[in-house]
Order: structure tokens, then sequence, then C-alpha cells
């Protein structure tokens, strides 16, 4: 229905970063030509860009300057208005997003801040943009400590404006509602706008959202931090003054409480100390001192002496002006805050009917399978048969941080190898927002199954030379307890490899679990997610030198996986030369594991020996391979070794700045999947999703709904 869609707020602070970064995730779903733009923007302060623009820019890494992404700053906006030169504004901006639309498939418009007196001559100027600009209108409204009549108020004289000035409004969303008031507010939208087919959705306010870091306590109050540097991103829920003795104070802790006190109130600073660490009292964000009082210091030896304190900033101002002044203290979405990016994407997924707002954008037309799209489909299709998953490495703080979006998004089930009270510590210290009743934790010596764990070990490799001996040992390992799980059956699969090796990770799986029936060995692929597409590159991380028959192996298998995950199978087997024109032993082994290839599976696209660039690139494929089913459009590359492979798939990864999932094991029972020993929260979240959906398959043999 549009090409173009303009946020229009009723009011300042509507939380609108939360809506652009929820609609551009959704937009990006379906085609990477995505532009955003501002038609007014902040005038910068301290030569620092605008916060809305650089946010989208840099989380979205979309490929458009900063200059190219506005029409004008607001103080320009003044003054041409204060000469009656409207025109000249409208111009302006209308040039500058005509020059970005060509780039686009679609553009998302974010109206202005709200944050001079004249909210009335903002309004109208947003009114009259949108109009020229032609785009659509999503009318966002304020709901944070509103009545319903407050908040709806604001939103009908906006519908009323903008159907005057015959804008089509596609939707309404309130945010920052108070819980209480998310039904009253829905059911008089849906009264007033029953006889529209306007999106309406009510988002909660969030108190994790709307509570600053220390970081930004510290920036806004000019506060000296003296210890806690790590921590500086603890979240701040409220503030608790500590004037009153500490027996006292200790009963109104809260969680994430940023506790000010004065700078002499030793006794409250250590018994703040004290009880953060306690488990019997909740995580405190950090402790504010003021007055012109430097730390004692007795105290501030003892703290030094500490591992891992809580931040404490120190204020050269009295108690209540500083509590004043934390009152003012605001919090807004930067590029580097990526939880909190994360959490408003989640919000507005959660609230916001997204089925409703992509019937209103669906003239996008859809070109493959967008990297954005493939990793929601993941996640989409993980959610339908929900799997339990282990994690042998429990006490690693990246999985411990992995699990809290895996659990909070209820993805998968899982379960933790590992001492309950050294990963509840863990948890506690890196201020990991994870509650650990969702999960459940085994330390492997202590677990009712390991005799029987053992046993099963042994009657599997007694032919092997294994013992009663050797078999307890093994079980005890982590990565050995974990794959018997995945046997037995108590798990649905394994996911390991962020602090062990592949083959600490993938030794278990072969002894315990081992190859399906037909086939003869495990090998691996990664799923590159460029700009515009996903790619599938085998094997980068398994085999060192595989034969002509194994690689042949390799690429029917990635061809299968490749269709298990809904990307269309075109296999391209690489070597340094295309088609008939070279010579060479490897070239030799390319070619005769294309031709096993292609005789045991003649319903795949397969072709080899190709080069890279003839594989991809159909221009070059035009002129090397004209008549090539695969050149030039190749979605699976089969790497000639593993040297060849792993170095590829990290330099591709490093230039383009894709996002590499994997490895992904290929091949077994049952599913076991490596993690690279430097990969991020992000890589153990994909990979563990990936590996519930192979368990969905081993399970039924098909993909779920909607694949």
């Amino acid at each position: 229905m549009t090409n173009s869609l303009y946020i229009a707020t009723t009011e300042g602070k509507t939380g609108k970063s939360l809506i652009s970064l929820g609609i551009m995730e959704l937009l990006l779903r379906k085609t990477t030509r995505v532009g955003f733009f501002r038609p007014i923007i902040q005038d910068p302060i301290d030569h620092q860009p605008d916060q809305h623009l650089n946010l989208i820019l840099s989380h979205f890494n979309l490929p458009q300057s900063y200059e190219e992404s506005y029409g004008l700053p607001y103080s320009e906006v003044s003054n041409l208005m204060g000469h009656q030169n409207l025109d000249e504004i409208l111009e302006i901006i209308i040039t500058k997003y005509k020059k970005l639309e060509e780039t686009c498939d679609f553009i998302l418009c974010e109206g202005s801040d709200y944050l001079k007196e004249s909210s009335a001559f903002e309004f109208d100027i947003n009114a009259k943009i949108a109009k020229n600009l032609g785009c659509s209108i999503l009318i966002l409204g304020n709901g944070y400590q509103k009545s319903v009549e407050e908040a709806i108020a604001p939103i009908e004289i906006a519908v009323d404006t903008y159907r005057e000035k015959q804008c089509p409004i596609i939707g309404i969303i309130i945010n920052k509602a108070d819980q209480s008031q998310l039904k009253p507010l829905k059911n008089v939208l849906e009264k007033d706008y029953k006889n529209t087919n306007y999106l309406l959705s009510i988002i909660p306010y969030d108190k994790k959202l709307g509570s600053p870091r220390i970081r930004e306590i510290a920036q806004q109050l000019n506060a000296q931090i003296l210890y806690g540097r790590d921590r500086l991103d603890n979240l701040v829920f409220n503030y608790l003054v500590a004037a009153m003795q500490m027996q006292h104070a200790i009963s109104q802790f809260d969680e994430n409480c940023l506790v000010v006190t004065p700078s002499d109130r030793g006794d409250v600073i250590i018994g703040t100390l004290q009880a953060h660490q306690s488990t019997n009292y909740p995580n405190l964000a950090g402790i504010l001192l003021t007055t012109e009082y430097q730390l004692e210091q007795s105290i501030a030896q003892l703290i030094s002496g500490l591992t891992d304190p809580l931040p404490i900033l120190w204020v050269n101002s009295y108690t209540y002006p500083t509590v004043s002044d934390l009152k003012a203290v605001y919090s807004s979405l930067i590029p580097e805050d990526t939880e909190k990016i994360d959490w408003s994407i989640d919000l507005f997924d959660q609230f916001v009917n997204l089925m409703t707002l992509e019937k209103q954008i669906s003239t996008i037309e859809v070109k493959g399978i967008t990297p954005k799209m493939f990793t929601y489909n993941l996640i989409q299709q993980a959610k339908t048969q929900k799997r339990h998953i282990v994690l042998p490495e429990g006490n690693e703080p990246r999985i411990l941080k992995a699990a809290e979006v895996l659990l909070s998004k209820n993805i998968v089930d899982l379960t933790l190898l590992g001492q309950k009270k050294e990963i509840e510590r863990i948890v506690k210290t890196n201020n990991i927002q994870l509650d650990i009743q969702q999960l459940t934790i085994i330390n492997p010596i202590e677990s009712a199954k390991f005799d029987d764990y053992v046993q099963t070990f042994y009657d599997l490799r007694k032919h092997k030379g294994a013992t009663l001996e050797t078999a307890h040992d093994c079980i005890m390992d982590v990565s050995y307890f974990g794959t018997m799980m995945v046997y037995k059956g108590d798990a649905d699969g394994m996911v390991s490899g962020a602090i062990h090796t592949t083959s600490h990770t993938i030794r278990p799986a072969l002894q315990i679990i081992k190859t399906q029936p037909d086939i003869s060995l495990v090998s691996s692929v990664f799923f590159m997610c460029l700009n515009h597409n996903v790619l599938v590159y085998g094997d980068c991380a398994v085999n060192p030198n595989p034969t002509a028959e194994e690689l042949a192996e390799i690429a029917i298998t990635s061809a299968e996986t490749a269709k298990t995950f809904d990307i269309t199978p075109k296999v391209a087997l690489l070597s340094y030369s295309s088609g008939e024109s070279g010579q060479g032993e490897e070239v030799e082994k390319v070619r005769k594991a294309a031709q096993i290839s292609q005789k045991r599976r003649q319903d795949l696209a397969i072709e080899g020996p190709i080069q890279y660039d003839a594989a991809i690139d159909p221009q070059v494929a035009a002129q090397k391979m004209p008549n090539s089913r695969v050149a030039g459009q190749a979605t699976v590359f089969i790497f000639p070794d593993l040297n060849t492979g792993n170095n590829t798939y990290k330099a591709v990864q490093r230039a383009t700045g894709a996002i590499a999932i994997g490895p992904i094991l290929q091949g077994l029972k049952k599913p076991v999947n490596d993690l690279s020993r430097g990969c991020t929260v992000g890589d153990i979240i994909n990979t563990v999703v990936i590996t519930a959906i192979q368990s969905q398959i081993h399970l039924t043999g098909r993909m779920g709904n909607g694949q």
C-alpha cells in the first residue's frame, strides 16, 4: 500500500526510538534496501550527531551517510520560518528525501522531537512534511503516567488533523502505558476506530528501558568514578537515600537500587557492599557518595581490596540537591547499548500486531531471503516445537547471557552443567538478569543418572577397549555428560565449544551418538549472512583434507542443510579453475567430487570445479561458464579443504561485516554443535536456535509450520 511510513508523534518523549527500531527490524526481514530519514533533527550539541539518527544508522548498519539521512536541523527550520519561508523548508526536505529514495525500496521517516515551546508549530509542520513526501502516517501517543482520557485526547486531535490534510493513516500506537491501562486504552481505540483498518496497539512502560545506567548518571551529574568501572552498565531502577542507620536502610534495598549517602557514612558504605554480596539481599546498582568530604582512607583501603566491587560515584554536593539532580537524569538509547535495543525490539514484537503492520507495507517486493528474515525465521521455527538443549559450559558468562535471552524469549528449555552455587555467583557478579529457577542445573558427578550414563558408555565402547573406570572418567567430563544426555533422550541437543576445542565437542558425539546410517562422516557448514542474502559455506571446521568421495558427500549433505533452512541449494564445488580450463591433482579431486555428487543426486544443481568469482558473480559467470545452472547464482559453496574454507569464511566475515553462524555440524544422528572460542553471545543464541531446529527435524523429518 505504501513505500514510506511517517512516525508522527503527538508530543515529546513518546519513546519513538523503540517504534523505529521495531519497524526497521520488520522491514529488514523483507528487504535490505530500507532507508531511514528524519526531516528535522536536533541541533548538534558539542558536535555530537542526532541521537535518534545515529542509533538507527549504526545499529542496522544502513548504507547511507549521516548527511543523506536528514533534511534540516531545527535552528535552520526556525530561521526560515522566521522569514516566512515554509516553501523553502519543504523544498530542501523533499530534495534530500527523493535523493535517498533512489536507493531504497522503503523509507521510514521519523518526526521531530517536540523539544521547543511551539508544539503546535511542530505538529503542523510534521503534517505538512508527511503530506508532501507522500508518506502514510503512524500516529504515536504517550501513555506515561496518564489516565485513559489524557492519553486518548491527543490521539483524537492528531487523527482529525491528518484526516483533514488527507494524509493516509495506517495505525495508532500508544507507548509507555501503565500495565493497568493496557486493556482500557485498547478498548477505547477499538471503539473509536472500529470502522477503520488501522493498526491499534498499546505498548506498556518498561522499567528496564526507562532506567538509566550508572554510566549515564556519572556523565550527567559529572560524578567522579571511584570504583567499579567495569560495572558502569548496571541499570538503576530507583534511588534510596540512606541517611538512617544501616539496620533500617538495609530493609529498604530493592533490586537495581542506587544507594545515595554522604561520603563520611562508612557504616552505610560497607553495609551496602556486604548486602550486595549476600544472596539474601537483592542486586544493587551502585553507591553515590555526596558532600565535599573525601572517602576516609581506611574505608578506601578496604574497598580497594575487594574483587569486582559495586560502582561507587562521588559528587561534590550535598545529598538532597544531588537527589534533585538525579530526578532530572534521563536515559536514551545509544548504538552501543545492544541489550536495551534488543529489549525494545522484543517489546515491539510482543505488543504490536506485526501481521497487520506488514499488510500495510506489503508492496515491498521480496527477493530471496534477507539475513534479518533468515534469523527471524530461525527463532520463529524454534518456537513452534520447543526443544530442550544442554549447555555444558554453565559457568561461562557468555553462555549465561545467551541463556538469559533464550529463556526470556521462550525459545528453548535449557539445562546447564556445573555447580549451582558457582553459576549463581557468576550470574550475580556479572549482573545477568537470569532467573535461575527457569533452567535446570546439573553437576554431573552429583546427578542421579551418573551411574546409568557410565554403564551406557561402557556398553557402547567396551568393544573399543573401554573399562568401567575409563567410562567413569569420561562421564565426569561435561562434554561427555552432555552428549550422553542427548543420546539417552534427556536433552534434544547440545551446544558447546565456547571454552573447549572443536575436538573436545565432536569426539564424544562420534563415540556416543554416531553418524546417520547413510552418511559416512560428520562435516560442518557456516551460514554466512551477508548484506543482501544468506550463503552456505562447507566444510570450514571439521575435515582437513577430504577425498573426492568425502567432498561429494559434504556437498550433498550441505545442500540438504540449506534446504532445511529454506535456502534453495545451488552447489558450487570450488577450485582454482572453472570448468574444463584447469588441470592438476586438486582440480581433478574437485572434478571427480562433482561427478560423484551429480550422479548420486541428479535432482540437485551441482557444478564443479568452479572459481569463487564465477560462482557468485553473474557477469563473471557469463564469461567463464555461460551455460551453467549454478555459476553466478550459487548459494552453497563447498571448499576443497579446511585450510581454504576456514580462511575464506573468516576473510569474508571480516571484509564484509557478515554474520557467520556456525560451525553447524551435519551428519550426526542427533544434533550436537560446536562454538568458536571467540564466539559472541549472539553466536551462541543463533547456534542454540539452529540446534533446536535440527532436533525438530530429527524428530519429524521435516520443517515445522511456515517453512
